[in-house]
């Protein structure tokens, strides 16, 4: 398994290739993700207010990845199941022009020339996504584990986005955890306040 990041959801057809910038590539949010894991994996505590101090200091594609694995120790074989679904899928849009009938040969040859172009960039795309929601899981599994009432962080580098994505996996929970966030206009800037509600 490798970490890079390539860029926005591409959409292929005979015309080329364009990006769906509504679905930007996931690995963006994986260097906050995993600061914050490392924030709040301490476990249980008598403090359950943290105030997360940001570093600043970038991580390397390889540090993440070592990080991850940290946190999710079968990121590998998560991460395998993830890009093989996506091979069928792609394998069965090959299939599907071959036997779209009302293509023209130049047409079908276009169109897979696009799909044979992307296909590693897509499949990155899928790996990136996979580590993203795998360590989101992770960082779920700390604010239950570890009962995290409140998480304040700048909002930058993709913290705020990493939070409003987490509150979404914590509902999902099979115990759902509710959480409120709130945006303030500090001295420091802005910052985001996750409330997390434990039943």
């Amino acid at each position: 398994m490798q970490l890079k990041y390539v860029g926005d959801m591409p959409i292929v057809s005979m015309h080329g290739v364009t990006f769906d910038h509504t679905q930007p590539d996931k690995y963006t949010y994986l260097h906050a993700t995993i600061e914050l894991l490392e924030a709040l994996s301490y476990g249980p505590s008598e403090t359950t207010e943290h105030l997360y101090k940001i570093e600043g200091n970038d991580m390397t594609s390889s540090d993440l990845l070592v990080k991850l694995k940290k946190y999710v120790a079968n990121i590998d074989e998560i991460a395998q199941k993830a890009v093989k679904h996506a091979e069928e899928l792609v394998d069965d849009l090959e299939r599907r022009v071959n036997e779209n009938s009302s293509l023209t040969d130049s047409e079908k040859e276009a169109w897979l020339g696009n799909i044979h172009l992307m296909r590693e960039y897509y499949l990155q795309y899928v790996t990136n996504k996979t580590a993203y929601e795998a360590a989101l899981d992770a960082l779920a599994d700390e604010v239950h584990y570890s009962k995290v009432k409140q998480v304040k962080v700048p909002m930058f580098r993709n913290y705020g986005i990493v939070l409003h994505d987490l509150t979404e996996v914590l509902q999902l929970r099979k115990s759902p955890i509710d959480s409120k966030i709130d945006i303030a206009l500090t001295p420091q800037g802005l910052v985001a306040t996750v409330d997390f509600y434990h039943a």
